[in-house]
């Protein structure tokens, strides 16, 4: 999950090796936080929430078939 998280993210910024995924794992649930560089977080939100809503409802999809739930956080840089 992390890397297609990662995948997904990369191919949304300026600059792609800024991106920085911290992962917490529960039980069923594991909890992504995500940094990217100064001036791109908007890039990762889209205009009104949907580049982050899709991002989320993607690895939802992927988090199911291994039968777990994922969230995902937009940190600031």
């Amino acid at each position: 999950m992390r890397e297609f998280l990662e995948f997904i993210v990369r191919q949304l910024v300026d600059h792609p090796e800024l991106v920085v995924i911290d992962q917490v794992e529960a039980e069923t649930t594991v909890t992504f936080t995500l940094r990217v560089g100064p001036g791109e977080v908007g890039r990762v939100i889209g205009r009104g929430g949907r580049t982050a809503q899709s991002i989320r409802i993607l690895l939802a999809a992927v988090a199911a078939r291994q039968g777990r739930r994922a969230m995902v956080e937009i940190a600031g840089s």
